[in-house]
């Protein structure tokens, strides 16, 4: 006899489904269960307000969330950065699987890079976090350029260059990675010249706290690695009190001598979205081997970074 198939939330949009289905069939591998997708429509993707307007803390997730809470699917999969920082006592983080490219993209027309665009090139975002440090970058390097806030898929955006009424997009590596798209990618933007997300390019499996069987199985997908640095970017942004949708960006990684790995490196950034203000500061400690330590490394650099005026560039605090 079959088993009864486990039920994963997941938005509809192509991306979500996309990566939704990847963690479906590693699930079904592990476990021996079938899983079927249940779609599920969240504030986000029916608002058309800026993400900074509605404040973007959560407007992905709560729907997902609540499904959970009521039942009505077994386990949930997220993009790790449109979820909000504090952990609901009910709810696990059960698997952060192995991360994808963390970088932010350009897809322009005529296949150009970020630093090949004309002046008065328009790019278009809806991340403050990408208009501060394009900006910044811009303001350091000579480069006319003007960013523009756009709302959409993916498919939405890269449209806008092909109906030339943007002359570049911005996007994330991963989500192009995961839906087939990458090849259309013009110019990988160095995390020298903008830090992602926290958390971008890893996905999020949560399920409730009270189904330690299925926390158990799930857990088999994690990568150990991947959650030390996501907790670290993290913590990081709770310290700084910012939403999902602040101009923050921060990055973990390793620094190995030859083939040893020495340490972990978290980089930090805010900015206005202007690019005219940055505060722009990076931290080193041993490589996390617990929860609490990967915290600590995140709220050492939110310090520093606050000491230095970081909250006065914010445009958004998390409630």
């Amino acid at each position: 006899m079959t088993e009864k198939a486990l039920r994963l939330g997941t938005r509809r949009s192509r991306l979500a489904m996309a990566q939704s289905g990847q963690v479906a069939d590693a699930v079904s591998q592990v476990t021996g269960r079938p899983v079927e997708l249940v779609e599920i429509t969240t504030y986000g993707d029916v608002s058309r307000e800026q993400l900074a307007q509605i404040g973007g803390t959560g407007v992905f997730v709560t729907a997902l969330r609540e499904a959970l809470l009521k039942g009505e699917v077994d386990f949930a999969v997220h993009s790790l950065k449109d979820l909000p920082t504090g952990q609901p006592d009910e709810l696990a983080l059960a698997a952060i699987p192995l991360r994808e490219d963390p970088r932010d993209v350009i897809v322009a027309r005529d296949a150009l890079k970020f630093t090949d665009l004309p002046r008065g090139a328009r790019i278009g975002t809806g991340s403050p976090r990408r208009m501060a440090q394009l900006n910044a970058y811009a303001r350091a390097h000579g480069l006319d350029i003007e960013t523009v806030a756009i709302r959409g898929n993916v498919d939405t955006r890269i449209r806008y260059v092909h109906d030339g009424e943007l002359d570049a997009v911005v996007l994330a590596a991963a989500g192009l990675h995961r839906i087939g798209r990458i090849d259309e990618v013009t110019d990988f933007l160095s995390v020298d010249t903008v830090l992602p997300a926290p958390g971008q390019g890893a996905l999020a499996i949560e399920c409730t706290a009270d189904n330690a069987d299925l926390i158990a199985a799930l857990g088999e997908l994690d990568d150990p690695f991947t959650r030390a640095a996501v907790t670290a970017e993290r913590s990081l942004l709770a310290a700084l009190e910012a939403g999902c949708s602040a101009p923050v960006g921060a990055l973990a990684d390793l620094l190995a001598d030859g083939q040893i790995v020495k340490e972990m490196r978290l980089r930090g950034v805010v900015g206005t979205t202007d690019g005219s203000r940055m505060v722009q500061l990076s931290t080193t400690g041993p490589v996390p081997e617990t929860y609490d330590q990967a915290m600590a490394l995140g709220r050492e650099l939110a310090a520093e970074m606050l000491a230095q005026g970081a909250a006065g560039l914010m445009g958004e605090r998390a409630q």
